[in-house]
């Protein structure tokens, strides 16, 4: 009896271990099918953002209204023998479009690739493809170790994306090496550039993706004939925006036609004043819905004089707009803004070579769509701005001061000297760190607004038809200001063409994202957000969303505490050894207690 009831219990055990072995197999058969996860961290950095849901959502309906799915292919050459930490970079992206491909359905499809398989000439074949004369994917040499030996390996850390049969764009979702110069894959390279790439992985592919759907590139106008910025200056924000817009330059010539067709205009530091005329092509822009964006110079002064000397005066520009923008609810004053928060200044007058120069403004970001969560936005001789609030018009601040900073008066009187006078530890604010005292530097105003000419044209001009004369919005424009005409201008090289003419290019110091004065100095140069902050105005004004929210999202890294892990290292070693160990000695008691209890019955 007692050795019948054993071979029933022994059978019901395999009964139940052969059910435990299928349902597991289950589950990982249905998990191959179905790519799902929680996203537990504060900061919500494993969640897309909603612009990104959005623009999937959209590309999935699109496919099912026109019955057609044209499928955007990629192929990621990330793959075979790699280093552990590039492996979790490549299995980061695998993640990343499993969860695109969730919402998007059959419109994303992708593989991964090694791109060295095959013969030698396969792959040199490959690598001609890829590489594109520099157009495409740039190769990254590593130096890293491997069996106690130093291992060198040339990766091509980018996708090649295809749509409609053709291979449309390339991504390069590593920063390639320069030849001859590999990198060496130690701990701070994955730290820094590895975990960075992890962090901008979103941006980098929603942005491909929709550059490579895109079906018509709404048309920016880059104003000219009134001394702006000239093209050579403008030539880095420009790349920005070419991949997404259609950047032209225009002279509005008085001619009333001159904005047709253009979503949003860009003045960029002018310098001579606008005519009635041109001020009426604006005008009537704005009350048709147009975007129009404005940086410009209340004060100027001679550098030179201040630079030869140490002082100089300013004087107040006349340029027509003021009145104008006035109406749209934003007035610029004829101030500076002097501020703690700021880049030094070189200068022959001091004992010390830098010198905090109050009126190189690193202006603080808001929490406005447009400027969250980017670094400080250089602003050099930046004026105050009043936003003035209207029942049909919302206005907004966009950068402002710091706590510790304070007006000048109309029209100063500037000199080199003037940090000095503040000490060590400079005080501008009677409280430092009240939120009061922070100043408007760049604001918009959005909704609908009264012309700037009403009642102000004869009847016969603004009751003839064919004027076409607006009083009021008939669709919500936006205007925004940053009192400040060349935060986006790029310093350039220039070298002759083979027609003789001039050929003009920005250097490769990026002076919209590093301070120059520092970097000269081989000192650790200061981080600027000029060329993330202008990328996001433009979409924000322009009303394309899909990745604004993508580059303002905040991913908190949290470095370990080296000092507490010092202290506390005894502590979190007990943790980690003796509480597991506990634990499992304590089921072991248990389950050789509940054995012996339920044999000792039988």
């Amino acid at each position: 009896m007692a050795e019948s009831n054993n071979k029933t219990k022994k059978f019901y055990n395999w009964i139940l271990l052969g059910i435990i072995v299928g349902v597991v197999i289950f589950l990982n058969i249905i998990g191959t099918f179905i790519y799902s996860r929680i996203d537990m961290t504060e900061d919500e950095r494993y969640s897309l953002s909603t612009g990104s849901i959005e623009f999937l959502d959209k590309m999935r309906e699109d496919g099912a209204k026109n019955n057609k799915v044209n499928r955007l292919y990629l192929k990621i050459y990330l793959d075979g023998k790699l280093p552990a930490e590039i492996k979790r970079f490549r299995n980061a992206i695998e993640d990343k479009l499993a969860e695109f491909k969730e919402i998007a359905g059959d419109r994303i499809e992708y593989q991964f690739i090694d791109p060295l398989e095959g013969t030698e000439a396969e792959q040199n074949s490959l690598f001609q493809i890829l590489y594109s004369k520099g157009q495409g994917i740039i190769p990254l040499e590593i130096v890293y170790q491997k069996d106690g030996s130093q291992t060198q390996m040339t990766l091509w850390p980018g996708a090649e994306i295809e749509y409609e049969g053709f291979t449309k764009n390339y991504i390069q979702l590593l920063p390639g090496s320069p030849q001859g110069q590999p990198a060496q894959l130690s701990k701070e390279f994955s730290e820094t550039t590895i975990q960075n790439s992890i962090n901008n992985l979103e941006y980098m592919l929603i942005s491909a993706l929709r550059r490579t759907i895109q079906k018509q590139k709404p048309r920016i106008a880059f104003l000219a004939g009134h001394g702006e910025l000239r093209f050579a200056e403008t030539q880095r924000v420009r790349s920005l925006l070419e991949p997404y817009y259609s950047v032209e330059d225009i002279t509005l010539n008085d001619s009333l036609r001159a904005l047709d067709g253009f979503t949003g205009a860009i003045i960029a530091r002018p310098r001579t004043k606008y005519s009635d005329k041109d001020l009426y092509i604006l005008d009537q822009f704005v009350m048709r819905g147009g975007r129009l964006m404005c940086f410009f110079d209340k004060l100027t002064f001679p550098q030179d004089s201040l630079n030869r000397t140490g002082m100089t005066s300013t004087v107040r520009t006349d340029l027509g707009l003021d009145k104008m923008l006035f109406d749209y609810g934003i007035k610029t004053n004829d101030n500076y803004v002097m501020d703690v928060r700021c880049a030094p200044i070189q200068t022959p007058f001091a004992k010390q070579s830098l010198l905090p120069w109050f009126f190189y403004v690193a202006a603080t970001p808001t929490k406005h769509p447009i400027a969250r969560n980017i670094e400080p936005v250089m602003l050099r001789y930046a004026s105050q701005i009043q936003l003035i609030p209207g029942e049909t018009r919302l206005v907004s601040p966009i950068l402002t001061s710091s706590t510790n900073s304070r007006l000048t008066g109309m029209a100063p009187l500037i000199s080199l000297a003037m940090p000095m006078n503040y000490g060590k530890v400079p005080i501008l604010a009677d409280n430092p760190t009240s939120e009061r005292n922070k100043i408007c530097i760049a604001g918009m105003s959005e909704g609908r607004f009264d012309s700037h000419f009403k009642n102000r044209l004869i009847d016969e001009f603004a009751k003839n038809k064919e004027s076409g004369f607006i009083t009021r919005s008939t669709a919500e424009g936006k205007v925004l200001v940053v009192a400040n005409g060349s935060f986006i201008a790029n310093y350039y090289d220039s070298m002759p063409s083979k027609t003789g003419k001039m050929m003009y290019r920005p250097i490769s110091f990026n002076n919209l994202r590093y301070d120059e004065v520092m970097a000269q100095m081989r000192m650790q140069p200061l981080i600027y957000g000029n060329q993330e902050f202008f990328q996001n105005m433009v979409d924000y004004m322009m009303g394309d969303n899909s990745v604004l929210d993508i580059r303002s999202k905040q991913i908190d890294i949290h470095p370990i505490d080296k000092e507490k892990v010092k202290d506390q290292r005894t502590k979190y070693m007990l943790i980690n050894v003796v509480v597991p160990s506990f634990f499992i000695i304590l089921l072991a008691i248990l389950l050789f207690y509940l054995r012996k209890r339920r044999y000792a019955r039988s």
